[in-house]
């Protein structure tokens, strides 16, 4: 018999682990499988009515065992829990360095869980100004019939946000990098405004902050450790990564677990086996390879898009010109401490108005559909395949124009998540479109 003792798993580094997870998981017996089993049934079998009690006591409940004595979780409904998401759960948790995680059947379910655990009628939620259409949606169309108030204010000026706390704000949400623009918010800044405030309240009224990291996947970036009370993430981009699988996640303090299983239990938005298994067994373990390889060429053609006359501005956190680099390369690094800013690029287009601006951006992306190889006109992101969009009229069509622009979302912007192709390919594209953009230009003169 081989005594020698088994080196502990957080010896290693987090990009192994999220290939192994845990080295013995009693979510599953699968001691003889390399790849664990997709879990194919919606019920399981009791052995006793006692066992089923037991089960249905121990479900958002903490166990009571001390963790040298872990015990094999008691399945009974795919609502309440099954193996594969009990294991992607542990191993998002490792890779946002959280104490939980909890998945849900999309990124909107997790947002819309976050919020509902933390808020109630007569509560408000201090919003960042730019945010993903949908959320944006939930938070203005929704929230006020439960009688939550949102507040609109600027997270990059903190000080501004300070001045809009009332004795009703209970949350603190926003995006970093922020979809679409890429503006960053600063979250040790964040946490700290937070703290301060936190300081002169009883425990029952504390502010929480919530940040979407989804741009950034935990490779890039892990607001937990700059003091961020909760993370969420579409599993659907960067961190599935084959854009096969809708999904997301809630990773945070471990008081939050049961009231997030509750809630997804009594709301239904549970993500499925077959949806958490792909993630589980091909987004994690790939993700560090593909996010170095997406950044690189990410830089490349960031730099290139600088160059081109038809191109008024480009936002990318790696670019030595992007308004926020020093903050960008303070919290936006890799699991080894290297600067990780990320593969998405916004970028606009020249116009005299903002009219022309977005004709042309329209023309550019539309020139893309049709004629481009290996860029193609789809939201989402964090794909393998190159994307592209246009925010204003696609992603972000839930916010009103004027307000568009008066959050940064410029009518001729176009959203650039790179994949792996190699970067000429993907400059060769662009700069077609580009001529052709130009050639309409000239033949309307």
């Amino acid at each position: 018999m081989n005594d020698r003792k088994r080196t502990p798993v957080r010896d290693y580094s987090i990009e192994t682990r999220l290939i192994y997870g845990k080295a013995n998981d009693l979510h599953w017996d699968y001691s003889h499988h390399l790849v664990p089993p997709i879990s194919a049934s919606a019920t399981f079998r009791l052995d006793s009515s006692r066992r089923g009690a037991q089960g249905f006591h121990d479900f958002a409940h903490q166990h009571d065992a001390p963790e040298s004595l872990p015990t094999a979780p008691i399945y009974i409904y795919d609502r309440l829990g099954e193996p594969n998401k009990d294991m992607l759960e542990e191993t998002l948790a490792a890779a946002e360095q959280g104490d939980s995680a909890v998945t849900f059947a999309s990124g909107m379910a997790a947002i819309s869980a976050v919020l509902g655990i933390l808020v109630q009628q007569g509560d408000e939620v201090l919003a960042h100004t730019t945010l993903y259409g949908c959320t944006y949606s939930l938070l203005t169309n929704w929230f006020p019939r439960l009688g939550v108030r949102v507040t609109f204010v600027d997270f990059s000026d903190l000080e501004a946000v300070r001045s809009m706390i009332t004795n009703r704000t209970r949350v603190m949400y926003a995006e970093t990098p922020v979809n679409p623009t890429l503006r960053l918010v600063d979250l040790e800044g964040l946490a700290r405004l937070a703290a301060a405030a936190n300081a002169l309240r009883p425990v029952t009224s504390r502010i929480v902050t919530v940040v979407d990291s989804t741009f950034a996947t935990p490779f890039c970036q892990r607001p937990l450790t700059h003091g961020i009370d909760f993370v969420v993430h579409s599993l659907t981009k960067g961190i599935g990564g084959f854009g096969t699988d809708i999904g997301g996640a809630v990773i945070g303090p471990a008081w939050s677990r049961d009231p997030l299983l509750l809630y997804r239990k009594d709301f239904g938005g549970v993500l499925s086996a077959k949806a958490a298994w792909p993630v589980l067994v091909q987004g994690l373990p790939s993700l560090a390879v593909r996010m170095r390889a997406m950044q690189a060429t990410a830089g490349v053609v960031a730099r290139y898009l600088s160059t081109v006359q038809d191109v008024e501005r480009v936002s990318y956190p790696g670019l030595e010109d992007f308004e926020q680099a020093d903050l960008a390369r303070k919290q936006m690094v890799d699991y080894d401490g290297v600067f990780a800013p990320g593969a998405l690029i916004y970028f606009s287009m020249c116009g005299d108005s903002p009219a022309e601006s977005r004709h042309r951006a329209e023309r550019f992306i539309d020139h893309i559909a049709n004629e481009a190889y290996c860029i193609t006109l789809a939201v989402s992101l964090g794909n393998i395949r190159t994307l592209i969009e246009h925010p204003g009229s696609m992603t972000h069509a839930a916010i009103p124009a004027q307000e568009q622009l008066e959050k940064g979302v410029d009518p001729g912007g176009i959203r650039l998540a790179i994949g792996l192709e190699k970067s000429e390919d993907i400059i060769g594209d662009l700069e077609r479109s580009f001529e052709s953009v130009l050639e309409g230009s000239i033949n309307a003169l």
